[in-house]
């Protein structure tokens, strides 16, 4: 009897641990994504962050709304139409497309006063909005955009962008993770900020870009930041990221396997207290 009744009371401690389900909302663009395409990687990723995150914590079912070469802008515009559901945690991963796109990054005004969609602050206030009025209670993670190095899409090589390392239409992509953190720490909202992360500096992004020397014309590898000033021709070239050359991303702006590791490693530390 006094054994059945200290396994009826393991039982029931073990039961008490037991951790509530929770429901999580990814919001971003491609890089969130891919988590459920895995074939327009060419399958150079595994998993993506999200799949990664559940993996490791399992009382969380994720929800994906990763929208593919969408800016911040766009979804804030778009965010009554999106499906967006209540959840009890939201992450928002934007503002590469923004940078490259060109959008105004705005004031931190634009966000104090919602201004709405005409600037990426204005945006996020837009966005936020939208998630704390489907769930005031959830927790709302906010993730900066990646430092990017020179980009070619795997299946379209005109499809290609220069990295984080020069201004686009007069604003660098660093002043959009600043951006984010500020709305982050100004409403006591996590920030991963993958923007200044150890490891995925620019230089650790691709092991090298493969290119025609311009006096030879034989193809080398180029380490960053001898690639800068190499010209690339989606015409004539090879794709200029071959396997070997992947490191944190697989073509100089979507994280790899290990930087998808990266990420999930800053959300986990996070969303592991919940």
């Amino acid at each position: 009897m006094k054994k059945l009744l200290l396994l009826f009371s393991l039982i029931c401690l073990l039961s008490s641990f037991e951790r509530r389900e929770l429901s999580w909302t990814a919001l971003g663009d491609s890089i969130t994504y891919l988590n459920e395409h895995l074939d327009q990687t060419g399958n150079r990723i595994t998993k993506g962050y999200m799949t990664r995150v559940v993996e490791k914590l399992p009382h969380i079912k994720y929800t994906n709304q990763g929208h593919n070469g969408w800016t911040a802008v766009r979804i804030a515009e778009a965010i009554e139409t999106l499906g967006i559901g209540k959840s009890d945690i939201y992450s928002v991963f934007l503002g590469t497309n923004d940078w490259w796109a060109g959008k105004p990054l705005g004031r931190f005004a634009d966000y104090q006063q919602a201004t709405g969609a005409a600037t990426v602050y204005g945006s996020f206030r837009v966005i936020i909005n939208k998630l704390r009025s489907l769930n005031p209670e959830a927790h709302i993670i906010l993730i900066t955009p990646m430092q990017r190095a020179d980009f070619v899409y795997l299946t379209n090589f005109k499809n290609n962008a220069y990295g984080s390392y020069k201004p686009k239409n007069g604003q660098y992509l660093e002043s959009f993770a600043n951006a984010i953190d500020s709305i982050g720490r100004s409403e006591q909202i996590q920030v991963v900020d993958l923007y200044h992360l150890k490891g995925l500096d620019v230089k650790q992004l691709v092991k090298y870009k493969r290119l025609k020397n311009p006096q030879t014309g034989n193809y080398a590898n180029y380490p960053y930041p001898a690639f800068i000033d190499i010209p690339f021709n989606p015409e004539t070239d090879e794709y200029p990221y071959p396997p070997e050359a992947i490191d944190k991303t697989y073509d100089g702006l979507h994280p790899s396997d290990k930087g998808y590791e990266l990420i999930t490693r800053s959300l986990v530390k996070i969303m592991k207290k919940y």
